[in-house]
């Protein structure tokens, strides 16, 4: 009897030993490529996976930062990731519109806090100045790309459009001489622009077609959409419900500050100052009024796509 009740007893621990590992065990992976490591924009996924809040809905993350919004899209299209984050608008566009197996399952930045810059000492101050000079842009069909190309048809200016990747790399192309007009995200390069190293050229927003368009978007696979919507849904409820907690949170300002390796004040400035929530609220694509005709403007698309294509592309809807 003894004997008989200690079996029960240890096949009772072991249920519950086993019930106690299940959900994590039934945690589903999310792969995540993300243009640009370390802005506030892109730290959503990595603060709401350190909050524990994707694993409240059943997922872990799997980050893989790229050097810009181009980069990104390839990665989804080629199903090496399931989600891809920051990627420009108007380079989805024209993915979709060739064939690509590519859909936006949201908004990740309606207008910008991109910054173009020149090196003090250039005498560069404003897009008048960039005339015959280089201006910077992270990869091709990036929402840069896109905003450079924006700055260069409203001020009718001769400057000429170059990649130079992330805004680390662009610093140091602009530094050396090599790029005249860099481009950059906050954190990056404010504290050369408080040394006085650097001046503002222009803001995303300087660009009046901008201000009021979704320039970024989350992007997944048809393939992904079809297969794990359920999963797609919980990692969209997850990243809500982590922006809630970057609004609200000194632990967010704190944890944020040591990943982009900042000091807390300038973290708090960046987003106080720079990134309102609303810019970052996924749940609505707009400007498409101006976005679709403005990317056959500028030869993203070879037409405008339809009212069906856009209905076929845009599937926020379908992940809430």
């Amino acid at each position: 009897m003894v004997r008989r009740k200690g079996l029960m007893l240890g096949f009772a621990l072991l249920a519950a030993f086993a019930l106690h590992l299940t959900p994590a065990m039934a945690d589903d992976l999310v792969k995540v490529a993300i243009g640009q490591r370390g802005n506030w924009n892109s730290a959503i996924p990595h603060l709401g996976e350190k909050a524990g809040i994707f694993k409240k809905h059943g997922i872990a993350l799997e980050l893989l930062y790229t050097s810009g919004g181009g980069e990104t899209q390839q990665a989804v299209i080629s199903g090496s990731v399931d989600v891809g984050m920051a990627a420009g608008t108007m380079g989805v566009f024209s993915a979709f519109s060739k064939g690509a197996p590519v859909r936006i399952i949201g908004a990740e930045s309606t207008g910008a806090a991109d910054y173009w810059y020149a090196p003090t000492a250039s005498g560069i101050k404003n897009l008048k100045d960039s005339d015959g000079k280089t201006i910077a842009y992270s990869t091709n069909g990036s929402s840069t790309h896109s905003i450079v190309l924006a700055f260069i048809k409203e001020y009718h200016v001769t400057a000429k459009p170059t990649a130079t990747g992330n805004p680390a790399a662009t610093l140091t192309a602009v530094m050396s001489g090599q790029v005249d007009v860099g481009w950059a995200a906050p954190p990056f390069g404010m504290k050369e622009l408080e040394e006085g190293k650097i001046n503002i050229v222009a803001k995303a927003n300087d660009a009046k077609i901008v201000a009021d368009q979704t320039i970024r978007v989350l992007i997944t696979n048809v393939d992904t959409l079809q297969k794990r919507k359920d999963v797609l849904k919980r990692f969209m409820q997850a990243y809500r419900e982590t922006l809630d907690y970057m609004y609200s949170s000194d632990q967010a300002i704190k944890d944020y500050a040591e990943f982009a390796r900042i000091p807390e004040a300038t973290a708090r400035r960046i987003r106080d100052e720079l990134f309102p929530k609303s810019i970052l609220w996924p749940d609505e694509i707009k400007g498409l009024d101006t976005l679709v005709p403005e990317a056959v403007a500028l030869k993203y698309t070879a037409e405008p796509l339809s009212k069906q294509q856009l209905a076929e592309l845009i599937q926020v809807s379908a992940v809430k």
